[in-house]
């Protein structure tokens, strides 16, 4: 996509918090700080009165407000066409609200660089094609032109290799280096292995959960300490909105504090009750075990899936706040025999990756003259990344079994590297067929309610009499852009039909237009 005018920044727009950055004249990653002056911002939004929108509001602050003004983790939400918020007699999309937070960012930095025009936003690897265009549909209700979405642990890996000086330096030759970036940030999770030069980047495997972060281990200790409550005086406070948002709050804190401390105390005050839990690092570990175990389990597979021995990885890289958990570190050492790697700030190292990304792309469209270094410039030319899809690319066809049901017949699998494309011959299912019509799936399941279908296009005006089993030829290609293209042609009568899947908007240029209006009119604050 080509830049504006403007300033080029990375922005992670995280669950529970987001970061922007930009790289600076001589090439290093600069976290952008807030208002606060603090380099991230908390992904909650509070709406007020009168269009007037908190965008990360303090703890003080939350704690005096109508919970159901609150809204919190809107990034899981993303795609989810369900999902909506009613203000001031309007319906919020999670694309709205999520670009309610990337304006707070962009406000808050404009200060320090001047105007920002374009952005790379990042997303988990494991996000689908829905979600992705959300994300690119919130930073352009936000105002921003989104140039790129790029994958959380790509991110992490560019900025690892700037940090340890290898991005970019030719003179380093082809030193070759295999990595795993472990991402458990506080509403998603995914863990890749990543192969890399310094000068070219390459995803191995991939896998992930995108309802599976921080908050999860934070909401075991919330039930733990409600049910303490409820079976000393048999009520329940998870029933009183303003009660559960303050006993969320303090299991959050709690949660943080057992990563330094051995035992926090709980408390918990209901309808002129109080308890004080005392909680162990140990309770909190064993009443989330299942949850390290469902990383642990993505890690083995991923790794099995790149072919990659754990003991010949070069390092272990540890991004998300919620990696900081000392339960994490031992899991890791155990699978891997290697002491994960804290060099990387875990909290904003996936917006400095992105920008470092932004860059290599100012740098290759622009060549960044005026504001970067030649050196800088050189090196960032220099990268180029091979990335794999992170979800199985199919057709509904007739399940072969069981003739009258239908089944997803995979095509591209997820962890294929792209570009890609595949040929296949398939046939028809009945005498004298008119038409052929292509539905385009994504996901691994075989039962087609379970996968998304991204698109469908037909073959029509078959030639006469065609019998049963007629062969047609379906052709499915995966680009390095995103872009998805499927061709199927009837071999007996050479007719052709095709379609292309763009990540263009989820929402139509109308639904956009009065989104981004409806943003300039909020003052975020």
């Amino acid at each position: 996509m080509k830049l504006l005018e403007g300033q080029t920044v990375g922005i992670d727009l995280g669950t529970t918090y987001s970061a922007m950055a930009q790289i600076d004249n001589n090439g290093n990653p600069v976290s952008l700080k807030n208002a606060d002056e603090k380099t991230i911002t908390p992904s909650v939004i509070l709406l007020g009165d009168q269009g007037h929108i908190l965008v990360g509001p303090s703890f003080e602050r939350i704690s005096v407000a109508d919970p159901a003004n609150i809204i919190e983790a809107v990034k899981r939400q993303m795609g989810n066409k369900n999902f909506f918020k009613v203000y001031e007699n309007k319906k919020l999309t999670p694309e709205f609200l999520s670009a309610l937070i990337i304006k707070k960012l962009k406000q808050d930095a404009e200060p320090q660089i001047g105007n920002i025009a374009n952005a790379v936003i990042t997303v988990p690897y494991y996000f689908n094609d829905v979600r992705r265009k959300a994300t690119q549909d919130a930073g352009k209700i936000a105002g921003l032109n989104v140039i790129d979405i790029i994958n959380e642990p790509t991110a992490a890996t560019l900025a690892y290799a700037w940090m340890k000086g290898e991005l970019g330096r030719l003179e380093l030759g082809e030193n070759e280096k295999t990595i795993l970036v472990y991402d458990l940030g506080g509403g998603t999770f995914d863990v890749t292995v990543v192969r890399y030069t310094p000068t070219h980047f390459r995803v191995l495997a991939t896998d992930g959960d995108v309802y599976l972060g921080g908050l999860d281990w934070s909401a075991r200790i919330v039930d733990h300490v409600s049910e303490q409550f409820k079976h000393k005086f048999g009520m329940d406070p998870r029933e009183d909105p303003e009660t559960a948002l303050q006993m969320s709050q303090e299991c959050e804190a709690a949660k943080l504090a057992l990563s330094s401390k051995a035992q926090v105390p709980v408390n918990v005050y209901y309808k002129g009750k109080s308890l004080a839990v005392a909680l162990t690092r140990g309770d909190f570990e064993r009443m989330t075990a299942d949850l390290l175990q469902r990383t642990r389990d993505t890690t083995e597979l991923v790794l099995q899936q790149a072919d990659v021995d754990p003991a010949t990885l070069d390092e272990l890289i540890l991004v998300g706040g919620s990696t900081h958990m000392p339960s994490v570190e031992e899991m890791l050492t155990s699978v891997c025999k290697k002491t994960p790697s804290r060099e990387l700030n875990a909290e904003v190292a996936v917006a400095q990756g992105a920008a470092i990304h932004a860059a290599i792309l100012e740098a290759k469209e622009t060549g960044g003259e005026g504001r970067m270094a030649k050196a800088v410039i050189s090196r960032l030319r220099s990268v180029v990344s091979d990335d794999v899809n992170s979800h199985s690319l199919g057709i509904k066809v007739t399940d072969p079994d069981q003739r009258t049901q239908k089944m997803n017949h995979i095509m591209i699998p997820r962890n294929t590297t792209i570009p890609f494309s595949r040929t296949e011959r398939f046939s028809t299912n009945s005498a004298n067929q008119q038409t052929v019509h292509v539905y385009l799936l994504e996901g691994e399941a075989k039962d087609v309610d379970a996968c998304s279908q991204i698109g469908d296009f037909r073959i029509t005006d078959l030639p006469p009499n065609l019998p049963a089993g007629s062969p047609v030829e379906v052709t499915y290609s995966y680009d390095s852009s995103g872009r998805i293209n499927a061709t199927a042609r009837d071999l007996t009568g050479n007719k052709e039909a095709s379609t292309e899947i763009v990540r263009a908007s989820g929402l139509d240029d109308a639904g956009l237009q009065a989104f981004e209006s409806l943003a300039r009119e909020y003052q975020v604050e």
